[in-house]
């Protein structure tokens, strides 16, 4: 499993046991790996804003509205869309760095034994 979905897996856990502080650590190297270029700016603000909208439990935010229903059909909608978007290649690196983010985040969700 390549650095950056190893990481992702371990981002995930902590989220969902609601380790923030863990969280952190592994936000921070995932926005390390990404890199600084116009893919890894996505990629960071979308990890950030599903770090952010579980830590504030923004009711309005997909993401807490996914784990919180534990709804692993619609994680697996929203894993094929994403993938989707991730690869088509009119989008700009920014949305594919951001799109690739969520898919990463949605799989590894969903590879959990048991959901948040």
């Amino acid at each position: 499993m390549p650095a950056r979905e190893m990481r992702m897996e371990m981002f995930v856990r902590a989220l969902l046991r609601r380790d923030f502080s863990r969280a952190k650590g592994h936000l921070e190297k995932l926005i390390k790996i990404a890199g600084n270029d116009e893919w890894g700016r996505g990629y960071s603000r979308a990890v950030e804003g599903i770090m952010n909208a579980l830590k504030d439990n923004d009711t309005d935010s997909l993401i807490v509205q996914l784990i919180s229903g534990n709804d692993r059909e619609r994680a697996e909608e929203l894993l094929e869309n994403y993938s989707k978007l991730a690869t088509q290649d009119f989008r700009d690196d920014y949305e594919r760095g951001f799109y690739t983010a969520w898919s990463e985040f949605l799989k590894a969700y969903l590879s959990q034994k048991t959901l948040a």
